[in-house]
């Protein structure tokens, strides 16, 4: 999107400020503030607001925030004692006084004939560069006011609050294109026709839903729709009671940004399956080679590697296939693919620190980063990337999940379950799923809760029987700290049918506990089942 005002216009996608006379200098948090300004031009932004979303809530000085506010006056060419654009609110923020106009930053500014779209009516037909409908582009979606069903102002305020936390939420998805709360909040009121909103938008994803009070309880509707199939991708109701409603908003906020961060690159490869073609772009090859990425095995494994590295040839610069060869790399190394694993491990840092060139704010590049430190035991410095993973995506659930298991190697008498069940409760369908089971039985083992450690082992190995052999050794562990011998020599035999070469020093290099006396126990029940 592109806001004009005055003699200026802020081109948001290509991060832009330009007046009549050329391309203005602005500090980069003094142009992140901008934009926060436009997008909530028609209220007042408190103070808090400013410094939770410039920068992230850590605490920061008055003088640091008067800086950044000195700094878009200055490149506007405003002074506090004018206030032509900027207003002081004393004591509690500041508002963007100016008129504001809004355009789709694909309609060049010298051909922009029509009326912006804070003005014009939802067209009928757009053109097909506007509603962004080929194949493999990058994913956009639009997050719109919720539909209050009643008077009720609780309602009401709720309708706006959680879009609004939805759209800052999702902007931390370095992947997916976000439309700012100064234009997707003009469409206010019931959705006649959702599509039309999108086309308009420009956007392949639309995010909608209901607000209900019923009696006592509270009803709330989310729903994801892909704008050109007007298919429903994923959707969900949630009931509490309204005096639970701050921690409903946290909940709701977290399973939608987790659940699209699963569902659209689904939908993606999806698209990119039925369409294949010798011409696909590199969006379309990336979300081909995530389908087979997550299948872990040896076969499915060098698929992925090959759309990842055609993708690349596509696109250099393109930082999620990068990611996407370090994950490849570090399963090369971490199963055994290949037979250079060193190589592989190596490869896996190449390709991670690439891709933290290219984008180091991208919660997948730096989760990829902390992964190929396990390949060398350095667990502490594991969890320096995974808590900067966290800290760039909090809803992110593999995040979560590794940081759970490096937590445990460090500190195996403490087992925390905080990040694990995180984990869940953001994405209970991740393709990663096994794995945070297995992870479950790992924690509950150290707790010595052998019993939910077996039932917690036999979920993971169950619920992926073509995955890779550790999740089944895992199952034998837990089976035999719990005195089940007939299930231990049952998973036992998985394993070496899995992989006939399989030894006690695979699990044990994997999984670096720190602790020579949990070693000791792991070590002992698999020599006692043939490892």
């Amino acid at each position: 999107m592109i806001y004009t005002f005055d003699a200026f216009n802020l081109d948001i996608e290509n991060a832009v400020l330009r007046s009549d006379i050329g391309e203005i200098p602005i500090e980069p948090k003094a142009f992140k503030l901008l934009c926060f300004l436009l997008e909530n031009q028609h209220r007042m932004v408190s103070r808090d607001e400013i410094i939770t979303y410039i920068w992230e809530g850590r605490a920061v000085s008055d003088a640091v925030l008067s800086t950044a506010v000195k700094s878009v006056r200055r490149a506007l060419g405003d002074d506090g004692r004018k206030q032509h654009f900027l207003r002081t609110v004393h004591g509690r923020g500041f508002r963007f006084v100016a008129e504001v106009q809004i355009w789709p930053s694909s309609q060049p500014l010298e051909l922009r004939e029509t009326a912006p779209l804070a003005a014009q009516p939802i067209p009928l037909k757009v053109d097909k560069d506007l509603t962004g409908d080929g194949i493999g582009q990058r994913p956009s979606v639009a997050v719109l006011p919720f539909h209050p069903l009643g008077g009720e102002e609780r309602t009401a305020i709720l309708a706006e609050a959680l879009p609004h936390d939805l759209i800052q939420a999702l902007s931390r998805l370095r992947w997916l294109l976000v439309i700012a709360r100064g234009s997707t909040f003009r469409f206010r009121g019931p959705l006649s026709d959702p599509s039309h909103i999108g086309n308009v938008l420009g956007v392949r994803y639309l995010v909608f839903g209901t607000i209900e009070l019923n009696g006592q309880s509270l009803i709330i509707t989310v729903e994801l729709s892909d704008n050109q199939s007007h298919a429903v991708i994923w959707s969900n109701r949630f009931v509490a009671k309204p005096d639970t409603l701050h921690e409903l908003r946290e909940q709701i906020v977290s399973q939608v940004v987790s659940s699209i961060e699963v569902h659209i690159p689904l939908n993606e490869a999806t698209i990119a399956n039925i369409n294949m073609s010798e011409n696909m772009d590199a969006w379309s090859l990336y979300h081909l080679g995530l389908q087979h990425m997550y299948r872990f095995t040896k076969h499915d494994n060098a698929k992925a590697k090959g759309y990842f590295e055609k993708a690349i040839g596509q696109d250099t610069r393109f930082v999620r296939a990068h990611a996407g060869l370090s994950f490849t790399s570090f399963q090369e190394a971490f199963l055994g693919y290949s037979d250079d694993t060193k190589l592989a491990a190596e490869r896996a840092r190449k390709f991670a620190e690439r891709s933290l060139e290219l984008d180091a704010m991208d919660p997948f590049a730096n989760q990829v980063m902390g992964r190929t430190y396990w390949l060398e035991g350095n667990v502490e410095q594991s969890l320096d990337w995974l808590n900067r993973t966290i800290s760039l995506n909090p809803n992110t659930s593999q995040g979560h999940y590794l940081r759970s298991l490096g937590e445990i190697f460090m500190k195996p008498s403490a087992p925390n379950f905080e990040d694990i069940d995180t984990a869940f409760r953001l994405s209970p369908l991740d393709p990663l799923g096994y794995a945070m089971r297995a992870s479950r039985s790992h924690h509950n083992m150290l707790a010595k809760n052998y019993e939910a450690a077996a039932f917690w082992a036999e979920k993971a190995a169950q619920s992926a029987p073509k995955a890779h052999f550790i999740i089944t050794m895992i199952a034998v562990i837990a089976n035999a700290l719990n005195g089940n011998r007939d299930k231990a020599r049952y998973w036992a035999a998985a394993t070496k049918q899995k992989r006939p070469d399989v030894r006690k020093e695979h699990y044990l290099e994997l999984f670096p506990f720190r602790d020579a006396a949990v070693n000791e126990m792991m070590s002992k029940a698999l020599h006692d089942y043939g490892f």
